[in-house]
């Protein structure tokens, strides 16, 4: 797992400092950091809460934005299908991207090897300690910011470099137009709706323009 930690440290660390930097307090930072621990999602909620969305809003985009550990879930289940249920909460809470793609590459060709549980949970187990640490550290760093620099920039640069760093195709560039596109047409919706609006619209180009390529 160590490769993959000083990437999941430095997005801790700009995730806490963008909490602070959006006015929330240390403490509710890493209440959030605790509870939620989905740093993209994390992000949305900030700009949505600055923006005085309702909470129904905010917890659709959060929900969007995590699909994909549905999708992980149901391809992980048959590997703990003899797990008791808290043990299952407990996988389900420790799951990321980066944890889940390091069990897949290891028992998706051997399923029937045996120290899942253990592998799982200690890769987690760092990740999480990780993240957790840095957003720390960013919380303690941008309390000491003042409020004059603008901190919170930093979450609309921090998805502007996620985007970026995922087009690897055409149908993920188109998909990225379309989104920024719509994103800036849909600006004057209330509630930050143009953030659902622009994820919608990017999905579907990005869905035609696969198609239309194979």
């Amino acid at each position: 797992m160590l490769p993959v930690l000083p990437g999941v440290g430095t997005f801790g660390l700009i995730c806490g400092v963008a909490m602070v930097g959006s006015g929330m307090s240390p403490a509710a930072a890493m209440a959030l950091s605790l509870a939620a621990y989905a740093g993209t999602a994390q992000l949305a909620a900030l700009q949505l809460l600055g923006a005085g969305a309702p909470l129904a809003v905010i917890f659709l985009a959060a929900l969007v934005l995590n699909l994909r550990f549905a999708l992980y879930s149901l391809s992980m289940a048959p590997h703990f299908r003899a797990a008791t249920t808290p043990r299952k909460w407990l996988y389900a809470y420790l799951l990321s991207d980066n944890g889940y793609a390091h069990f897949v590459a290891r028992y998706a060709s051997h399923p029937d090897a045996p120290g899942k549980a253990g592998y799982y949970l200690g890769a987690c187990a760092m990740i999480w300690s990780v993240w957790q640490g840095s957003t720390a550290l960013g919380v303690a760093l941008g309390a000491g910011v003042p409020p004059a620099w603008r901190l919170e920039f930093t979450v609309t640069l921090t998805f502007f470099a996620l985007g970026i760093s995922v087009i690897r195709d055409k149908a993920m560039a188109v998909a990225a137009a379309t989104a920024a596109v719509t994103a800036v047409l849909a600006v004057g919706l209330p509630y930050r709706l143009g953030l659902l609006a622009a994820a919608g619209a990017g999905i579907a180009a990005g869905v035609v323009a696969d198609r239309w390529t194979r």
